[in-house]
């Protein structure tokens, strides 16, 4: 194994919950005088933390979101999830191998802790993610691009940073690996890879990724 720790990314690396959410978000900001759409929350909002979504709706439109905001989005997508949520074809043989092999391995994502333990409990990769193999954003101060949310997973995992490899689809994911001075793999399923230029690799399967690991 090249790696002494495999830091998944979750949403559209694990779960595959980017169309899911961003169709969602794009109605509700919409709805809410913001208009957006599908491909406009991809682009801008894909990878972000929450935070990062009133930040940027703030700085474009001198509005603040309501207060209910996360609690209503949060609300839609999780019951959205229940009906619709799949896992990445393929993430679970990896997972797997990787459990099989005692690979040390573990999610960081800018979604929050019941997010991820909503998709996981939904698609069936909670028998694979134990309490302490999952980090998220509301861990640290600052979510992705800062690098503060992988050095926290690496050191909550005993592993440097220059031994970590993140596997990422979004561009802010990207950008926060290099910052913490991790190699990145990135996934091109649903991102255009020239956004990912920046990562140590690119792959555009879940078994092409297996390949690189080794």
């Amino acid at each position: 194994m090249r790696y002494d720790l495999i830091i998944f990314d979750n949403d559209g690396v694990l779960v595959d919950s980017e169309p899911i959410s961003n169709r969602h978000l794009a109605a509700y900001l919409t709805e809410l005088g913001h208009p957006t759409s599908y491909e406009d929350s991809l682009r801008d909002y894909m990878g972000s933390a929450m935070h990062r979504i009133h930040d940027l709706v703030l700085e474009r439109t001198g509005q603040r979101l309501p207060d209910e905001f996360d609690d209503v989005f949060h609300a839609r997508v999780f019951a959205a999830f229940e009906r619709e949520l799949q896992p990445v074809p393929g993430v679970a043989g990896v997972l797997e191998k990787l459990a099989a092999d005692a690979v040390p391995y573990c999610v960081a994502s800018s979604g929050s802790h019941e997010r991820i333990r909503v998709g996981h409990r939904t698609t069936g990769l909670d028998r694979w993610f134990q309490e302490e193999r999952i980090f998220s954003s509301q861990d640290v101060g600052r979510g992705k691009p800062a690098p503060d949310l992988f050095l926290y997973a690496a050191e909550r995992m005993g592993v440097a940073p220059e031994r970590c490899v993140v596997v990422e689809d979004s561009p802010l994911g990207v950008q926060a690996a290099v910052a913490a001075g991790m190699d990145v793999y990135g996934f091109t399923a649903m991102t255009p890879a020239a956004r990912l230029a920046d990562a140590t690799e690119l792959f555009s399967s879940i078994g092409e990724l297996a390949d690189l690991l080794v």
